[in-house]
This record gives structure tokens, sequence and C-alpha cells, in this order.
């Protein structure tokens, strides 16, 4: 055990000092890591159009259950595989960059894009194994890999290259801030992106229409079956997600007041991305309201959500790209 611990210090040290073979073990995770995301985008992708679902189990009260029992242990083991390897690349960039940089890798918009895909990636694989759910991954694997694609080939290279951090960010508020908010973001937009299918599940269940939509059809791809027992579970699992990700918003916000006070000697100071992060709570807030007091369900709290999910894009990624403050950090100039 301690030559392992003295093996793994050895190549940590190496590691941080030799730039070159960083950078270059860091361009070799990036591209890898985008090139299994998008192999297993596909292959979710390639599950929904050519084989035969039922968004519903009816016994088990399961969506997304795949019907061809024959192949379903290999398609299930090989999906996780790709999942698990998915998540794991993302997070050796991070690691990597992490012993590059001596410092938690959430200094500036690149890493803490990696780190949001790396969560989004995260909660799906734990989900899909703990619910058995097939086919979330067709919602989730398109976004994980825009935010990937974006970080990694949109971002200007001096945005990618791992810097010392300024001494406002000197702080070990750094992981705990910057790390929940994230977390928070990555529940609030999976919670969200469910509630946007609902609708539109729900608007086709309404209005009858048949297009041939991959995820949300009525042909040989997919049947729906009790679809009041669908939309339910959709909701409500759309519902927990969210349940999930408003704590972490709220742990953040505060965390990052306190963080403020100590750093600047105000715990607000209406910066963009501190309004934009109330807008957000706000949003949320109004949701759970709906829900908890109002009794409301469906599609009323469903388009909630659903503008929440354009919110916390604003809140994230708009206020970094179009507006300057306090968090500049990630400022596209």
């Amino acid at each position: 055990m301690f030559n392992k611990i003295k093996k793994l210090n050895f190549f940590i040290n190496f590691i941080s000092v030799n730039k070159m073979i960083s950078f270059n073990i860091d361009n070799f995770l990036r591209n890898s890591s985008f090139g299994i995301l998008l192999f297993t985008m596909f292959f979710y992708w390639f599950k929904a159009s050519f084989f035969s679902y039922s968004f519903l189990d009816t016994e088990n009260k399961k969506f997304f259950v795949l019907k061809e029992k024959t192949n379903e242990t290999n398609f299930k083991n090989f999906q996780y595989f790709l999942l698990l390897i998915s998540t794991i690349s993302l997070f050796l960039l991070l690691f990597i960059r992490w012993i590059e940089t001596n410092h938690f890798p959430l200094s500036n918009l690149y890493e803490s894009l990696i780190f949001l895909s790396w969560s989004l990636l995260f909660v799906l694989l734990l989900i899909e194994i703990k619910t058995k759910e097939n086919l979330l991954g067709v919602l989730i694997t398109p976004l994980a890999l825009f935010i990937n694609t974006f970080a990694s080939f949109s971002l200007p290279p001096e945005m990618q290259k791992g810097t010392s951090l300024v001494p406002a960010l000197q702080s070990n508020w750094l992981m705990m801030h910057v790390t929940v908010m994230l977390i928070s973001y990555a529940f609030l937009l999976f919670g969200s992106l469910l509630s946007i299918a609902f609708l539109v599940l729900n608007f086709q269940i309404k209005t009858k229409v048949k297009k041939n939509i991959v995820m949300f059809n009525q042909t040989k791809q997919f049947q729906f079956s009790n679809t009041e027992q669908i939309t339910e579970n959709l909701d409500n699992l759309s519902s927990r997600l969210l349940g999930l990700g408003f704590p972490c918003l709220t742990l953040g916000i505060l965390s990052g007041a306190i963080w403020a006070n100590e750093t600047w000697g105000s715990y607000w100071s209406w910066d963009p991305k501190e309004t934009w992060a109330l807008i957000t709570w706000c949003v949320f807030a109004i949701y759970f309201h709906s829900r908890i007091i109002k009794g409301w369900k469906g599609e009323k709290p469903a388009l909630i959500a659903s503008f929440g999910f354009f919110v916390v894009w604003i809140c994230y990624l708009g206020v970094n790209v179009f507006g300057k403050g306090l968090h500049s950090y990630g400022w596209i100039n």
C-alpha cells in the first residue's frame, strides 16, 4: 500500500514538473473524452432508432424499457460501460489539470464547463444504475457533448490554459462555492430538460400528432402504453432532480456571499452573476411553491421548470460571455 502511494506521489510530482508531458496528456484526454462522448451519444440514438422500446414497463413501472429481452442485458452493460468511460475520461482530464495547476480545476470558464459536463454524466450514470432507466441518455448525452465541444473547440486557446489563481480566488471557498454551484446547475439542467421532454410528450398525446421524432413517436421504435402513468413518472423524476438542485443552489449562493464578504467586504454587490443567481433561485422557488403550496402537477410547473432551463444558462454562461463583473474570470474579450 505504501509503495502504491509512493508511486502515485512520484507520478503527480513528475507530471506537475514536466509541463510538456502534462500538456500532451491534457490534449489527449480532451480529444478522447470528446470522441468517447460522441460515440456514447450515437449509441443511445442508435438504440432509440432501431430497437423497440416501451415508454413504460407496466409491471415494474419504469420508463424507456428495451423490449428486446434477449439483447437487453448486453445492451445495458455496453451502455453503462460507455457512460462510465465517458465519465472517467472527463474526471481524468480534471485530475490532470489539478496536478498541473496545483489548485482545484474550477478557476476559469473552460474548467467549469468540463466539470459541468462531467457532473451531468455522473448524475446520469447514478440514475441509470439506480432506476434502470435505459434512454435518459438520449436527452442528456447531447447536452453534455455540446458543453464539452464548446469548452474544447470554441473557447480561445488562452482561456483553456491552466493558470495560477488570482488573489481573490486563493481561498478554500473556491472548492466549496463553485463546486456546489456547478452541481446545482447539473441537477437543475437535468430536471428542467426532463420537464421540457414532459411538455413535448404531453403535447403530442393531447394533439395526437404522430411525428417521426426518435424520443416521442408512436412508430415501430416506441409504443405508448398507459400514457398518464408515463407523464406522471416523468414529472416526478424531474421534480426529484430539481429538488436536489435547488438546495445545492441555495447553499452555493450562501457560501458565495460568505466568501464575498471575506474577499471584498460585502455579502452582496448586485454583480451580474449574483443577480442572475438570485433570479434563478426565484424561478425554482416559484416552481416548488406551485407544487407544494398550490398543489400543481404536470403542465404548469413543467412550464416554470422549462423556463428555468434557459435562466440557468443565462446565469451560468450568458453572464460570463456577455457581461463583466466580479465573476469576470470567464469573460470572453
